[in-house]
């Protein structure tokens, strides 16, 4: 017969295991412990020893201290590795295993000493930021208000630019239908990129103490992605409108009478013109053609799309100068231009909405326009049907 046990046997027979167990591990652990006091310790790599700085010898007293590198100063000042950090100071190229074509400025940390307009003579980076923030920022930020602040007071002395003479109701053609598209493609991409362009580089001055940081960072976000895709489409559509208008901007020797009288804006009549007048010709040709062409460019290796250019941190730098300087002079040129575009001049919206105006309007800011076509030379009517006669003006 097979012998039983009590579950209060078996309790005591698992403590007597658990017992020696317990004492066989403490015989080997002190048997171990002799054997690690008997044995001969091995040796050990010197420790850093911490130093007083008040202790620390003065090695400028040392022959050759200022020529000293790395290695020499560390017998005398150890950790002082001031030689290597005066040589990336100067701009000496280090080692970097990153490829040449894509990061040729990997091996050194910090640029070269130049001084830009507006800057001391210090290290590109920092005289590219001391360039902006006290020379393109605050004077580039005064000529827009100053600008804005004219033109409102202009309207606010002399109003809208009424017509002298009643409308005649016959309607002559200023702009075809693509010399509109072509315009409102360009004008849309310049005010997109206009107002992202202002809110990125003014707004913290005064949107983000109103707005707040979380609205103010996702306005910038989202204007910054308009500021992009509105780039493109203003780069394509401001050479259609250069070799659009091209021809009829060139220069003619009766626009010197108009620039000697400023137009007679201030006066009871207009200059007579051509198709544009003086002042649209020298917006044409420093707003449009030098203006642009230099925004373009800049921006262009902004965003690193011209090839075979080596983007360098100084050549970004430049980059950027030159073209806020030549968007904020763009944008004060052009706020003169949509003004008289919009409420400065009663049917000058109408011209461009529908590409026709008055009889009239052609004769009073036109009028050597006006003549050549009503002697035949330009025809009234270059594209499509003629509309109906009216005499409502936008």
């Amino acid at each position: 017969m097979a012998k039983t046990t009590t579950p209060a046997k078996e309790s005591l027979m698992t403590l007597h295991f658990v017992r020696q167990c317990l004492t066989a591990l403490v015989v080997t652990a002190a048997s171990w412990g002799v054997s690690a006091q008997t044995a001969p310790a091995p040796s050990a790599a010197p420790a850093v020893q911490s130093a007083n700085i008040l202790d620390i010898k003065d090695a400028s007293s040392d022959p050759g201290y200022a020529e000293q590198n790395n290695a020499q100063r560390g017998q005398v000042q150890p950790g002082n590795n001031a030689p290597m950090w005066r040589q990336v100071g100067e701009g000496v190229t280090g080692y970097s295993s990153l490829p040449k074509s894509q990061a040729p400025e990997a091996g050194n940390l910090i640029q070269p000493f130049v001084q830009y307009p507006g800057s001391m003579l210090t290290n590109a980076g920092e005289a590219w930021r001391q360039t902006r923030n006290n020379l393109i920022i605050p004077y580039g930020g005064a000529s827009l208000v100053i600008v804005l602040g004219a033109i409102a007071l202009f309207y606010w002395g002399q109003g809208t630019m009424r017509l002298h003479g009643s409308e005649t109701g016959r309607q002559i053609e200023r702009f075809t239908p693509f010399e509109r598209s072509a315009h409102w493609a360009n004008a849309i991409a310049f005010v997109v990129l206009a107002i992202s362009g202002i809110f990125m580089a003014f707004g913290k001055y005064f949107i983000l103490p109103v707005v707040g940081s979380t609205i103010f960072g996702f306005i910038t976000y989202v204007l910054k992605n308009a500021h992009n895709f509105a780039g493109p489409l203003f780069a394509v559509s401001l050479p259609i409108v250069f070799f659009t208008f091209v021809k009829d901007n060139l220069p003619r020797r009766e626009d010197w009478a108009w620039l000697m009288r400023f137009g007679g804006m201030l006066g009871g009549h207009e200059v007579p013109s051509h198709r544009f007048n003086a002042g649209e010709k020298v917006l044409f040709w420093m707003g449009v053609f030098v203006l642009g062409a230099v925004v373009i460019a800049s921006g262009l290796v902004l965003d690193k799309l011209i090839p075979g250019l080596i983007y360098e941190r100084a050549t970004m730098q430049v980059a950027h100068m030159i073209h806020a300087v030549a968007t904020v002079v763009m944008m004060a040129m052009f706020m003169g231009h949509i003004y008289m575009g919009t409420i400065g001049m009663q049917g000058a919206y109408k011209a461009m909405k529908t590409g026709y105006v008055d009889e009239t309007w052609a004769k009073e800011h036109h009028e050597l326009w006006a003549n050549d076509i009503a002697a035949g030379k330009i025809p009234a009517q270059r594209s499509g049907a003629m509309p109906e006669p009216t005499t409502r003006s936008i």
